[in-house]
């Protein structure tokens, strides 16, 4: 990493920590909607739910677990370091928030992926379905 590239990470989410609270309001009610919208999901228990809504939930929960763990304590950590941190610490941090999200990224990406695995699935089981239906149908 060059120096420029520190110096704009650090401007960067010293903005994203000085950000007014509307913004992270925000942030955190789509973190909300998200894991309402899961629980909304997994109220129609059955093998689908099972499958792809509850590992959909325990990745989203990591993904927040990530974001609680290790961004917003990295975000202190370089927009307002303690008087003891150097630049290195700062580095440091920057290293773990890259790492931090790309996982969430990688999380977020694994959530799609299975609903819509959920999706396909669903569309392949009446397809499947419309075709038995169609052959009782022609036996009759």
């Amino acid at each position: 990493m060059t120096d420029k590239t520190i110096d704009d990470a650090v401007q960067f989410y010293t903005t994203f920590h000085n950000a007014p609270k509307a913004v992270l309001n925000l942030l955190h009610s789509v973190i909300a909607i998200g894991m309402l919208a899961f629980v909304a999901k997994l109220h129609k228990w059955d093998e689908s739910a099972m499958f792809f809504d509850g590992s959909s939930v325990g990745v989203f929960v990591f993904a927040i677990m990530l974001y609680t763990t290790v961004v917003i304590p990295g975000i202190r950590t370089v927009a307002i370091p303690l008087e003891q941190e150097t630049r290195e610490d700062q580095v440091e941090a920057l290293r773990v928030l890259a790492a931090g999200n790309t996982l969430i990224v990688v999380c977020l990406g694994l959530v799609l992926a299975l609903q819509a695995g959920q999706e396909w699935a669903r569309r392949k089981e009446e397809r499947l379905r419309a075709e038995i239906e169609a052959e009782e149908q022609r036996r009759r």
